[in-house]
């Protein structure tokens, strides 16, 4: 029963921890557009040079 009075206050903090990190990312931005990078692959880099058939 005395390790309680030690671990619920422990818990307590890493929930406020855990809660003021989550807060931070979002309101950071870190969940704004998940998917661009993973569209991001299948479209075509148009700053990416064209290959010559006469440079091979």
């Amino acid at each position: 029963m005395d390790s309680l009075y030690l671990l619920i206050p422990i818990a307590i903090v890493f929930v406020a921890i855990a809660i003021k990190l989550l807060l931070w990312a979002i309101d950071s931005g870190q969940y704004d557009d998940l998917d661009k990078e993973a569209w991001s692959i299948l479209n075509e880099d148009k700053t990416a040079p064209k290959e010559d058939d006469d440079a091979r």
